[in-house]
């Protein structure tokens, strides 16, 4: 077997923590949600569609993280420059139509370094966001 090291990334347990406290945020502001996380290299480690959130979402979720590894930011972030008249419009077309350039994605750092991401949708794009920043904020 070859030696080296794996890519640090999040935890399964700090990906539980993680998708809890956003849980617990949905539940405070009653809006069921699909919540997603991903490693560093923007795979799926955990996931979560609470009772009553949409099916469709779960897909969107998991695109949001994915969308905050890819470009090492929240997804809130990229809105502006992705409207028609933006200068990188058609960006969420990229990658097979995977990337989701609205709220809802942020990167989970640690001492500086990207190990993750949550992704969160079902909600509107400021409760996605209010419930992704719970989730980031207990990593």
């Amino acid at each position: 077997m070859a030696t080296g090291s794996v890519l640090e990334t999040v935890t399964a347990e700090e990906a539980r923590r993680v998708i809890d406290a956003a849980a617990a945020k949905a539940t405070e502001i009653g809006q069921p949600m699909d919540i997603a996380v991903v490693d560093a290299g923007g795979n799926l480690k955990a996931h979560l569609r609470m009772d009553g959130a949409n099916i469709g979402s779960i897909t969107i979720a998991i695109n949001k993280a994915y969308t905050a590894i890819a470009f090492q930011q929240e997804t809130a972030g990229l809105q502006e420059a992705t409207r028609p008249d933006g200068p990188i419009f058609g960006l969420s077309e990229a990658h097979g139509g995977r990337l989701v350039v609205f709220p809802g994605g942020i990167p989970l750092v640690r001492d500086g370094s990207i190990m993750g991401a949550i992704g969160v949708s079902t909600g509107t794009v400021e409760q996605d966001q209010e419930v992704a920043s719970a989730g980031a904020a207990a990593y």
